[in-house]
């Protein structure tokens, strides 16, 4: 921990260095990118409740386990995320509609990961750690000193992809970093439920050093990753970090936590909010004054405007599209039921609006 709940800071010789160059405008910095993807959260939460997204993962509360890391990352690298990591997207440069399009049926996926770094989120659990396990080994191929971050939460921990996956980086010293955020519940499970020793403490047994980071602590965080950022590309393979967090909201929006989440806990967790503490800090250091965190709400409320704009400006897939891209090449069986869905929406009088004799 560098920074405590109260927003004062915590001495650390082994990782203050790592963040002696953050200045106090550069923390301001960070503080405003952890109020807009909790102001994104919200709104993004609001559309689903008014019927404009038929799910959303909400990321309440874990809003410095991402910010943390994804800011510390350089454009070369690449991230492996699961379905809840919607502030790295956010970091990483994904345009706001693109955020909401699978969420809004409008997409198979989201955006080109070639454009941003990040590959569109996994929802089958774990699996992309083998991706990002793959991709480093790629990068220890071409020479490259590029990093892959697969990003996952505690439940995901109990999956064989995960393990598999930490057991082939060990054994390439692969350059990924397995960036576990534990937020204490797996849908409705309890994390203690399967993990009866801090997760982090797995990862040795593979041969990968970990690191138990306070995830609601955005500086704590940035340390954390650089570390491990810089032992991936000094050639010493990977590295683990357990951030432990809380997760504030529902596991998705179809969810109902409090059929088993303890009030009382939340409480307690809800006085370690990210964004209190960074508050706290700048205002007792000067960075913060009313003026300034008057622009920044002013800037979240714009920025959640124009999020909204874009997810209800999401134009309606034409029906054969479904057909679109499962193969990278012209697939006869596909062509097929193409064709043949084509003809069923014909026989009720719906036909795509063009295009739909190809």
């Amino acid at each position: 921990m560098l920074l405590n709940p109260a927003g004062e800071r915590v001495p650390n010789p082994e990782y203050e260095p790592f963040v002696a160059d953050v200045t106090g405008d550069q923390l301001a910095s960070l503080y405003e990118d952890l109020v807009v993807v909790r102001r994104l959260d919200i709104e993004a939460t609001a559309l689903q409740r008014q019927g404009e997204l038929a799910l959303w993962p909400p990321l309440l509360g874990q809003e410095a386990a991402q910010v943390g890391s994804a800011r510390t990352l350089r454009p070369d690298d690449f991230v492996f995320s699961s379905y809840r990591e919607n502030a790295v997207a956010y970091c990483r440069g994904v345009e706001l509609p693109d955020l909401l399009r699978v969420w809004r049926g409008t997409a198979q996926s989201g955006w080109n990961p070639y454009e941003v770094g990040m590959a569109t989120p996994s929802i089958v659990i774990g699996a992309q750690t083998l991706h990002a396990m793959g991709y480093a080994v790629g990068c220890l191929r071409d020479g490259v000193d590029s990093v892959a971050v697969a990003y996952f939460g505690d439940g995901a921990t109990s999956e064989g992809d995960v393990n598999e996956a930490m057991i082939f980086a060990a054994s390439f010293r692969a350059p990924v970093i397995f960036f576990c955020q534990n937020n204490q519940w797996a849908i409705s499970e309890p994390v203690g439920l399967q993990a009866q020793r801090p997760i982090a403490e797995r990862a040795p047994g593979f041969g990968i050093p970990s690191i138990r980071v306070d995830g609601n602590d955005v500086l704590a965080v940035m340390a954390a990753t650089r570390q491990a950022l810089e032992r991936a590309r000094a050639g010493e393979g990977p590295t683990f970090i357990e951030a432990v967090t809380y997760r504030m909201g529902p596991h998705t929006t179809s969810d109902d936590p409090s059929r088993y989440i303890d009030p009382l806990q939340r409480e307690e967790w809800a006085a370690k909010d990210p964004l209190a503490r960074v508050e706290a800090h700048l205002r007792d250091t000067g960075v913060l004054t009313d003026e300034l965190a008057e622009a920044i709400a002013g800037r979240a409320d714009e920025i959640a405007a124009r999020f909204r704009k874009g997810c209800v400006d999401l134009a309606d897939p034409r029906p054969l599209d479904v057909f679109d891209h499962v193969y990278a090449e012209p697939h006869r069986g596909i062509a097929r039921q193409r064709s043949q869905y084509a003809a069923y929406l014909a026989s009720i009088g719906e036909a795509q609006s063009e295009g739909e004799q190809r």
